[in-house]
């Protein structure tokens, strides 16, 4: 659309890129594909934003969403409730792990995030330990745009603008095990090292300063990295030696993308919070939560007792009620059932794309994959920052979207392509995202 340069500021886009031609407008979806005001068919292999779980064109969401806005449109839950966030919180509450039986809605993740770091600070002021306030997370991590939850984002390039930010975010390392080669190919020794680097910084840091450290169970930016065996295991056993809260930034990784409800499910480990967002509707209506355990809950069922924190939209009633019926989905399909039996068909299908000198990792699990790219397989040489815009905006980015496969070209860390599409897909799509990829990357290879 001629206007959209005009009025719309569009989110982390470079706006003059399109100052001498039109912005892409999606307008339909249906399934696992989207089209654009030209009629043009894309395969939506980042399923929106790591959102579109339930897959576009679900009218049962959308009339879940007219019937009750018609009954209760909207009422806060500053002090009242109201019904649908009452049964969506029982029944997130029935899926949680352990005694996460406490749900605090917010309308999206950054907000979760911000909810769970003032809950560990409140929470530590009301059990007699008012100097824990710090927070744990790993470079390159993406925890949200919010201060507070890009005091805890790990990415630089996106921070510096709005510094000085939240004091009291700690930095450890991520587990990139494609680029550990000092622990060359034992990624339970890579996995104890990195897990106990947090340990280490609380140390420093002096544990009576550090509240709490959110971990992604698959971490996003950087592109897909899951956790080496054993490594949360180890990082449960240090929050507690130390007396801190673990908190598991689910915004993306809940919700069946990694097979199971949760990715601290998947992976075995229990968390004092979750925070999630994004496929709880399956973004048919913004929605997030800040699911914490009860004990954490028990300060503040005092008589007086209160967490001083709260927002408008949060536990909307026609979100909740969206959620409802996104879960319903869920079950009646049994969608997570369906990613852990095609994970494997996706993971194989993407690893065929090792057969091109531009691809040196395939990673991921569930369907959250990322695909890093190298100038030498051998070496794992990387692009440097010149190299890498010619690459990703100069031509992945757009000859993907040519080719019909919307998906993101990122290089927040080392130039990656990553891969998350509705839970719906199938060896179908799987097939046309690898016949893409192979055609665009043998394409920039050659280019290069």
């Amino acid at each position: 659309m001629a206007n959209a340069t005009d009025h719309l500021w569009m989110h982390f886009t470079r706006m003059a890129s399109y100052s001498a031609g039109e912005v892409p407008t999606i307008v339909r979806g249906e399934g696992a594909y989207v089209w654009d005001a030209q009629g043009r068919r894309y395969l939506d292999g980042l399923a929106g934003l790591f959102v579109v779980n339930a897959g576009h064109g679900r009218t049962e969401l959308a009339e879940a969403a007219a019937k009750q806005a018609g009954e209760l449109a909207y009422f806060p839950l500053w002090s009242y409730a109201h019904p649908t966030a009452v049964e969506l919180a029982e029944r997130i509450s029935s899926l949680t792990p352990g005694d996460l039986n406490r749900v605090f809605f917010t309308t999206g993740g950054s907000e979760a995030v911000e909810a769970a770091w003032k809950l560990a600070r409140a929470y530590f002021k009301r059990v007699g330990k008012p100097t824990k306030h710090k927070v744990v997370s790993r470079y390159i991590a993406y925890h949200g745009t919010s201060m507070g939850a890009l005091s805890i984002t790990g990415l630089p390039g996106i921070k510096t603008d709005f510094e000085p930010l939240v004091p009291g975010g700690i930095k450890v390392p991520n587990t990139n095990f494609y680029r550990a080669p000092e622990h060359g190919d034992d990624p339970v020794a890579f996995g104890r090292w990195a897990a106990d680097e947090i340990g280490r910084a609380i140390e420093r840091e002096g544990p009576d300063t550090v509240a709490a450290v959110f971990l992604e169970p698959v971490q996003n930016s950087g592109g897909c990295f899951p956790p080496p065996p054993g490594y949360f295991e180890r990082v449960r056993e240090i929050c507690d030696a130390y007396d801190v809260l673990l908190v598991s930034d689910e915004v993306i990784c809940s919700w069946g993308r990694l097979g199971e409800y949760f990715g601290a499910v998947r992976y075995g480990y229990q968390p004092d919070i979750i925070t999630t967002a994004k496929g709880i509707t399956s973004g048919y209506a913004p929605l997030g939560a800040m699911i914490a355990s009860d004990r954490l809950m028990e300060p503040f069922l005092t008589e007086t007792g209160m967490f001083a924190h709260g927002v408008t939209f949060g536990g909307h009633p026609v979100s909740c009620a969206v959620a409802l019926a996104n879960l319903e989905v869920f079950a009646r399909e049994d969608l997570v059932g369906h990613v852990r039996a095609n994970e494997g068909a996706f993971r194989s299908t993407l690893e065929k794309l090792h057969d091109l000198p531009i691809v040196g990792d395939v990673r991921g699990d569930g369907y959250f994959y990322g695909i890093e790219l190298v100038k030498d397989k051998t070496t794992r040489e990387t692009f440097d920052e010149a190299e890498s815009e010619r690459l990703l905006r100069g031509f992945l980015s757009t000859a993907l979207f040519d080719a019909g496969l919307y998906c993101r070209a990122d290089d927040r860390g080392d130039p990656v392509v990553q891969l998350a599409p509705p839970l719906i897909a199938g060896q179908q799509q799987f097939d046309e995202i690898e016949q893409i990829l192979r055609t665009v990357l043998t394409e920039a290879w050659s280019r290069l």
